[in-house]
């Protein structure tokens, strides 16, 4: 376990492996330990660096409004700490979040961006979307961690032989900080950086799963607004597609990789 210092606040990573860097981002109320999957497949061919975001894991959960910005730019201490640049940046979900905010304010840093089941807004359009939004808002304030990770361990998890996994979200899940979890949350909800995608040139790859929170034809929109990406779709999947469906992913992962690394 290592740490570094930004901006007065102490951030968790760990680095695996050797190699061109991969830099992986998790999402709301997780930590690096979600991507214990990922890190052996990926340090056999790549130095892996992952990061436990501010508010999460074992990094400081300072008492104040969190924001995208603060989150991208403690990713980018943490890349220019190491002196990784450019790095390829694995995000998923809130972690494709900072990925976003961190291509359009700082391109020079990304080599290529991966994102997983995120977008570059969270804004709501339709009344719908105020709903969802609004109870999202409403419940996490409402139920305990607890009654969350349970909730949740059933929707990303619904099989029977996904049993550990279940486990997993409802043992990790409540170890979380509620006000930094609630503040991370806040930070998501109205956030955007769509209209400044053009600045992202860097090699895109955008991995959907089929039964992801939002539709694949909402990610096909902005991937056609991206100057170089594509999208891949993993089949029999949720939110948490690296859990559920990790050989698959880490081999569309590497495989993007190496063929940037060629180009």
């Amino acid at each position: 376990m290592s740490y570094f210092n930004n901006d007065g606040c102490s951030l968790h990573y760990e680095d695996y492996g050797h190699g061109t860097p991969l830099l992986l981002v998790h999402g709301l109320g997780s930590s690096t330990r979600d991507w214990e999957y990922q890190i052996p497949a990926l340090s056999s061919r790549h130095r892996v660096i992952v990061l436990d975001v501010r508010g999460h894991g074992r990094s400081d959960k300072p008492r104040e409004r969190y924001n995208m910005g603060t989150f991208a730019d403690d990713v980018a201490a943490l890349i220019e700490h190491l002196g990784l640049a450019p790095v390829h940046l694995v995000g998923i979900s809130m972690g494709g979040m900072i990925g976003f905010q961190l291509g359009v304010e700082r391109p020079e840093l990304l080599r290529s961006l991966t994102i997983v089941n995120s977008g570059p807004e969270v804004k709501p359009k339709t009344p719908r979307d105020y709903v969802e939004i609004a109870k999202r808002w409403s419940l996490s304030r409402l139920l305990s961690l607890e009654s969350i990770a349970k909730g949740l361990g059933r929707l990303l998890f619904p099989h029977p032989d996904q049993a550990a996994l279940r486990a997993k979200i409802e043992e990790r899940w409540p170890q979380n900080d509620k006000r930094a979890y609630l503040a991370a949350l806040d930070a998501i909800i109205g956030w955007g950086v769509r209209e400044r995608l053009a600045r992202i040139t860097c090699p895109t790859l955008v991995v959907s799963a089929d039964r992801d929170y939002t539709p694949v034809a909402q990610k096909q929109a902005y991937v056609n607004e991206l100057p170089n990406a594509r999208l891949v779709v993993i089949e029999n999947s949720r939110h948490a597609t690296p859990l559920d469906q990790p050989d698959r992913f880490n081999t569309t992962l590497l495989d993007f990789i190496e063929e940037v690394e060629r180009t």
